[in-house]
């Protein structure tokens, strides 16, 4: 089964620009004539949000990030902090890097901040998500780890610290806080000690998914910049039918997916989380016109962005 495949944005955005006003954004019906691109300077509160330089340590279970819909967890996107996902019922499917491989109960999977990933999750999956908070002083990992935990005790001591923190977090003592990161401390060692014990007989990436990694960092960096996939093989020194070939290979997705995916998430996030206008974050994601997003974000999403934004 494949996963958030749909038409190439590049139908959508490859054209002359349009007038960047919010009143072009009306689900595209007064789309100015191409070729009347103008400039104009946003308003600050229609900037995109920088994340602060901190964020705070949250335990979350995992049924709950679905809330607000299943792409909330299933689109391609990253963190700006580490995250740590412990399956302890069900299974599915999880992308990190380009590079798709199936999951179980009693899986550990850690993902650095930066990396991007997605993830299925059905009504029987459950477990606990871990996110360490930007500026994160604990050490971790510094490429993504996939654990799989046979043994009954290490699963229990993975599952007690968790719970540790959570107590912690929840107790409102004195000091709760320093008490949660110190237990926190605790699980940056248990994560260093199986991922040297599950490193030891690890395969090396082959050049497929070496070239997916690649792809997918270059992609998290850049897919604002309105790029299509022939700029991003160029980039990595091959041709798009290759990159999509490897692509497929790695995921069971082509390029152009995993790159639509990514700014149709951001796109979602801006319009649920924020107020900017709607041609705001059509230009922001690089389109060239808001009558383009709009035709590229319903063909996706089966609804205009301003039916999605009152939806939500």
């Amino acid at each position: 089964m494949k996963l958030f495949s749909g038409t190439p944005l590049s139908q959508f955005s490859d054209r002359p620009a349009a007038d960047p006003r919010p009143d072009a954004t009306k689900d595209a019906a007064k789309a100015p004539a191409p070729g009347r691109a103008k400039t104009h300077s946003a308003a600050p509160e229609t900037a995109i949000p920088e994340p602060t330089a901190t964020s705070p340590l949250r335990i979350v279970p995992i049924p709950r990030l679905a809330a607000g819909g299943r792409w909330r967890i299933e689109a391609m996107r990253s963190l700006s902090e580490p995250l740590l996902l412990w399956f302890t019922r069900g299974q599915g499917r999880i992308t990190i890097g380009g590079v798709t491989r199936g999951y179980g109960a009693h899986n550990a999977i850690f993902i650095p901040a930066g990396v991007m990933h997605g993830f299925e999750a059905g009504a029987q999956t459950y477990g606990t998500a871990v996110f360490f908070g930007r500026g994160c002083p604990i050490a971790l990992p510094d490429a993504p780890q996939h654990l799989r935990i046979r043994d009954v005790g290490p699963q229990a001591d993975l599952s007690g610290l968790i719970d540790n923190i959570q107590r912690e977090l929840e107790s409102g003592k004195p000091g709760a806080a320093r008490a949660a990161q110190h237990h926190l401390g605790l699980l940056g060692v248990w994560l260093e000690r199986h991922v040297g014990e599950d490193g030891a007989g690890a395969k090396k990436p082959d050049a497929a998914r070496r070239l997916a990694a690649r792809y997918t960092a270059l992609l998290e960096s850049d897919f604002r910049s309105g790029k299509g996939v022939a700029e991003y093989a160029r980039a990595l020194g091959v041709t798009p039918t290759h990159l999509t070939r490897v692509c497929n290979q790695t995921c069971g997705r082509s390029a152009s997916d995993l790159l639509h995916d990514r700014v149709i998430f951001e796109a979602r996030i801006l319009l649920a989380e924020t107020r900017m206008p709607i041609a705001r974050v059509s230009e922001a994601l690089g389109f060239t016109s808001a009558a383009y997003f709009t035709r590229a974000f319903q063909h996706r999403t089966g609804k205009t962005p301003s039916a999605f934004r009152r939806s939500v």
